[in-house]
């Protein structure tokens, strides 16, 4: 401020806005937290708890593995930045970073005893897959719903797998489907308490994704966008948001051949999720394709290719994050997603160079865009699409603590 220029605003109207404002600068900071600096999984893997167990991680990278030799060629194809490589060796390294066992839709109804024994082993392969450097980095259940008809099996199947894992398996989750309304959310806190306490479990161990399934979960009676009171009801256990292809477009009387991830109701669905989701930490997660790799050599091409193009289409979208139901989708994830980061690295580190030393050029960038930058970096960094000498190679100032800067703007160039 000039010294020179004095004020006739007296200090007792600076308090007076001080005052109106300082209650909503808390529910904001409350409300709005930021992004989460841990990093997002590229996908979640549901497996019916039927069909899983410790070595479910391996088996699905050793099938992706063997269809990817297969079909080398057409992947080569689709690909483009000559990543099949490096997909080949995670998918033998680490093939799947978020798993999710599967009580509901994937399981089916059985009888309370088979269930009972699922839920008790399903609890002790989570523990196990939760100490494997090489398995999952998160991991959980999805039990079944909310409904008068289910809710009290589905609580049942979530306290036994506790039971069966000895507590909260290092990077646990489970995921609440068909969410309806918002006070809903409110009951699953309640139950994340009280299992808390009877199991002696520390307070907020327990956490929880919610399915957006129906259109009630986007808009309310009232007109009111149902997932955003939702995440604010969650008291900051909820995790992610995730999109239910199959179960939404049903509900909006979307015609069986017409429903997939690219639909409109479905872009509709999931632009309201991202903006409900923004700046809060929670993660919003795309849904999943039918269309698997299996029979004709036809067929699985187009198949492979079909995925390929969808994870594309999320990733341009803002969504980091997928389901995957089969080991094939495994190839085509990480192959699309390597190459989206590979293809952002240069146009993004140079710009980011650029910002920091103030150049000039085509475009002048703005510090929201160079937290978007830094953003994309640091998820391509993540996933393994490159490393920090690859960025410095184009940008030597970007260091991996810069970006991590930029994101929260604590970079200021000078002019």
């Amino acid at each position: 401020m000039n010294p020179q220029y004095l004020s006739r605003l007296p200090d007792s109207g600076f308090d007076r806005v001080d005052a109106l404002l300082a209650p909503v600068d808390d529910e904001l900071t409350a409300a709005y937290p930021g992004d989460r600096q841990q990093a997002q999984p590229i996908h979640t893997v549901y497996v019916s708890a039927a069909d899983a167990g410790p070595d479910t991680p391996r088996a699905w990278g050793e099938q992706a593995v063997e269809l990817l030799d297969r079909y080398a060629d057409a992947l080569s194809e689709i690909g483009t930045s000559g990543a099949l490589p490096d997909v080949r060796a995670t998918l033998g390294r680490s093939p799947i970073q978020d798993l999710r066992i599967d009580f509901e839709d994937g399981y089916g109804w059985r009888s309370d005893d088979v269930e009972d024994a699922a839920a008790l082993e399903t609890g002790r392969t989570l523990r196990q897959l939760s100490s494997d450097l090489s398995g999952p980095r998160s991991l959980g259940i999805r039990a079944k719903g909310l409904a008068p008809h289910e809710r009290r099996r589905g609580i049942r199947t979530l306290e036994l797998v506790l039971e069966g894992a000895g507590g909260v398996p290092d990077g646990f989750v489970f995921t609440v489907p068909k969410l309806r309304a918002a006070p809903q959310v409110t009951a699953v806190v309640a139950l994340c308490e009280e299992l808390e306490s009877a199991y002696g479990l520390p307070d907020g161990s327990l956490r929880f994704e919610l399915q957006i399934e129906s259109p009630q979960a986007v808009l309310g009676p009232d007109g009111t966008v149902t997932v955003a009171k939702a995440i604010q009801l969650a008291e900051g256990r909820c995790t992610g948001l995730h999109y239910g292809t199959y179960d939404y477009s049903a509900a909006c009387g979307i015609a069986s051949r017409f429903q997939s991830l690219e639909h409109p109701v479905a872009d509709h669905a999931k632009s309201v999720m991202l903006v409900a989701a923004a700046q809060t930490g929670v993660w919003v997660c795309d849904g999943s394709t039918q269309v698997v790799p299996q029979g004709s050599d036809e067929e699985i091409r187009a198949a492979l290719a079909r995925h390929y193009r969808l994870v594309t289409r999320s990733l341009e979208r803002g969504y980091y994050q997928g389901w995957d139901m089969h080991p094939g989708h495994l190839i085509t994830r990480w192959l699309a997603t390597f190459d989206f980061y590979r293809d952002a690295l240069p146009a993004a580190a140079t710009r980011l160079q650029a910002y920091l030393d103030r150049q000039g050029g085509g475009v002048m960038d703005e510090p929201a865009t160079a937290q978007a930058l830094a953003t994309v970096l640091l998820r391509g960094l993540a996933c393994g699409a490159f490393d920090e000498d690859a960025v410095r190679a184009q940008a030597p100032g970007c260091t991996v603590e810069t970006l991590r800067d930029l994101l929260t703007r604590a970079v200021v160039p000078e002019i």
